[in-house]
């Protein structure tokens, strides 16, 4: 009996072993799919166009092609100092968009979130049904009838006409309240007896406690807002105003295709991401797990 137990065991062990080396080596692959784009830019950008019409994207690293032209032209040398000034403006704008559009984003959604978790009155769950349908509807439909009130509200060809339709998101408020279900409403008892205010409560006790919450949504609603093109297309008139995504576009047109330096701008308008995913990335995984394990 014994005998047969360890050899169940080991049967066991075995299958575990060869599970894990093939999920390992299924994500493996999984990860170079995903890295190929953004390696073959990033070797693209370093490549002169003719290069890039000959060949297309690759990862083979010809280095007697390769050169730092690209940037250099990108970023005032070798007489691109007007396509520098263009790129860096659309640059700020982008930074100045995403910056204020996430933090708006983020306290408006939490506070929200916190009145759909932390009360209970009537209507509760039909308002939060109403905050969940709004993600059933494509932005396609939303475009016509928000540009309309956008230009009654006179906010056309500005940030605010970009910024302001977008602030309340019915994925940030489900993914907080989703978040704020897992807290223990023990700690509002607790606040009220010792004589804080509601907004204390909110602010000073609950608010410190959902940082992976507000982590893992700085990420995605940064990404949204960084690359965001369709709306701030139809906003935007002056080009002066146009963000990253914008401007980049303007470097196709049909007298003049600028592959080479609009991939070495799209591969150096990644940095700002990245550098939002790692200052974050702790707090990230820590908020996206969250609920995961239930105690």
């Amino acid at each position: 009996m014994a005998k047969a137990y360890k050899e169940k065991k080991t049967i066991g062990g075995t299958k575990t072993k060869v599970l894990t080396v093939l999920s390992t080596g299924l994500f493996a692959v999984l990860c170079f799919l995903i890295a190929f784009p953004l390696l073959a830019g990033l070797v693209a950008s370093f490549r002169p166009g003719t290069e890039l019409i000959r060949k297309g994207l690759n990862v083979n690293l010809d280095i007697s092609t390769m050169s730092l032209n690209n940037y250099v032209y990108l970023f005032g040398g070798n007489g691109g100092a007007e396509d520098s000034a263009k790129y860096f403006m659309w640059f700020k704008n982008s930074l100045f968009l995403t910056v204020v559009t996430v933090v708006l984003t983020l306290i408006i959604c939490y506070f929200i979130a916190y009145g759909l978790t932390m009360y209970e009155y009537k209507l509760k769950n039909f308002l939060f049904f109403l905050v969940i349908a709004t993600m059933m509807v494509p932005f396609e439909i939303l475009m016509l009838p928000l540009y309309r009130e956008i230009i009654a509200l006179k906010l056309i060809d500005s940030m605010w006409g970009v910024i302001l339709p977008g602030l309340c998101s019915a994925s940030t408020i489900f993914f907080f309240r989703q978040y704020m279900t897992g807290l223990p409403k023990e700690l509002l008892d607790a606040g009220r007896i010792d004589g804080a205010t509601e907004y204390g409560i909110c602010v000073k006790i609950m608010l410190p406690i959902t940082k992976p919450a507000f982590a893992s949504m700085a990420i995605l609603s940064s990404m949204g807002a960084w690359n965001n093109m369709l709306w701030p297309m139809l906003v935007f008139r002056s080009a002066e105003k146009f963000t990253l995504p914008i401007g980049l576009n303007t470097l196709l047109t049909p007298y003049g295709n600028n592959y080479d330096v609009l991939i070495a701008g799209s591969m150096f308008s990644i940095v700002p991401v990245l550098i939002v995913f790692f200052a974050f990335q702790k707090y990230f995984i820590d908020g996206m797990t969250a609920g995961a394990v239930k105690g």
